[in-house]
């Protein structure tokens, strides 16, 4: 049995559905926040679920029963709205990223699951900071920024004691009206590809893994040609075995769709599909045959067959899930 986690912003509360088989969905339970939830991550193992609940600047842990149900571990007051949250690799430590501060946070997770305050880091970066996480090595992480700040920083992450460094150099600057915002680490590690929120594009980066620094080679549309509407990027999500890219596009309505070359890390676009409308949240499950996208506007849920081979996507079913579905995250009991 597969659980499908949503956070509704608009409703205060995490959904939690089964996902069957075929791609059937049945609503499970509705979990309260007591705030609008907006970023959602695992523990390592998934056996603990974190939440950054944003309308209140706090931050929650629950631990994961076999039957979907959560209970809640701990709670802890922010500096301000996480806009992005994720493990390191050990799941000893949280990282946060916040829009409005302009900063990005490590916190410690005790043995219980339970997130620990005060930060460990508090570290203030530039205004609109969007995502952090480490790499496979676990010793290096990214945040980027978008809009006005355009740029992404670069630092050295110690996972004995979850602190962060500036590395050599601190930033990296792309071209003016890129705006990175979420990215994904290339299962061989060689590979990062940002998603670029007002480019309507993504940028793949050369990591050099003993240094911890990005050097650009491509940068691809999310668009199709001839497209002149208003657009912008949201969450970039890829297929496990490092073979294929999703992007969402709010505007365009749609999620692109790239095939990744192993060998050089180069994109080629394989098209867009049709989304609901402000498709912001989107994941694939855990069996990699389904994708999940979410539309802020109408609080629709689209659920999409994935083939393996092409990467392209078929609409199965659309249903309401809910007001201002945010993130999705799967987890197999």
């Amino acid at each position: 049995m597969q659980f499908v986690f949503i956070s509704l912003a608009g409703d205060h509360l995490v959904k939690v559905l089964e996902l069957d088989v075929d791609g059937g969905l049945h609503e499970r339970l509705e979990v309260p926040m007591g705030g609008g939830p907006g970023p959602l991550a695992f523990s390592p193992d998934k056996s603990v679920l974190y939440v950054g609940i944003r309308s209140t600047n706090e931050m929650a842990s629950f631990q994961v029963h076999d039957s979907g149900d959560l209970t809640e571990i701990s709670r802890i007051d922010l500096e301000s709205d996480p806009c992005f949250i994720s493990t390191d690799n050990s799941g000893k430590f949280l990282l946060s990223a916040y829009y409005e501060a302009g900063h990005v946070a490590v916190h410690g997770i005790g043995s219980n699951g339970g997130i620990i305050g005060p930060a460990i880091e508090w570290r203030a970066t530039a205004h609109r900071a969007h995502c952090a996480l480490t790499d496979i090595t676990n010793s290096h992480v990214f945040v980027p920024h978008v809009d006005d700040s355009n740029v992404i920083f670069q630092f050295k992450f110690d996972e004995n004691n979850g602190t962060l460094t500036p590395n050599s150099p601190a930033t990296l600057s792309p071209p003016d009206g890129y705006g990175p915002r979420h990215y994904r680490y290339h299962p061989s590690g060689r590979y990062v590809y940002f998603d670029n929120e007002q480019g309507s594009s993504v940028t793949g980066y050369h990591l050099d893994s003993d240094k911890g620094t990005l050097t650009p080679f491509q940068t691809v549309s999310t668009l199709p040609e001839g497209f002149t509407g208003d657009n912008s990027c949201a969450q970039i999500h890829m297929s496990e075995d490092g073979r294929f890219l999703y992007a969402s596009n709010r505007g365009h309505h749609s999620i692109a769709i790239f095939e990744i070359d192993e060998g050089t890390g180069e994109l080629t676009s394989r098209g867009q599909q049709a989304a609901p409308a402000t498709p912001r949240a989107f994941g694939i499950d855990n069996t990699q045959r389904f994708m999940l996208v979410g539309g802020l506007d109408e609080g629709e849920l689209e659920t999409y067959a994935r083939d393996a081979e092409s990467g392209l996507l078929t609409s199965i079913s659309t249903r309401v899930i809910g007001d201002q579905p945010m993130y999705f995250l799967f987890k197999t009991s």
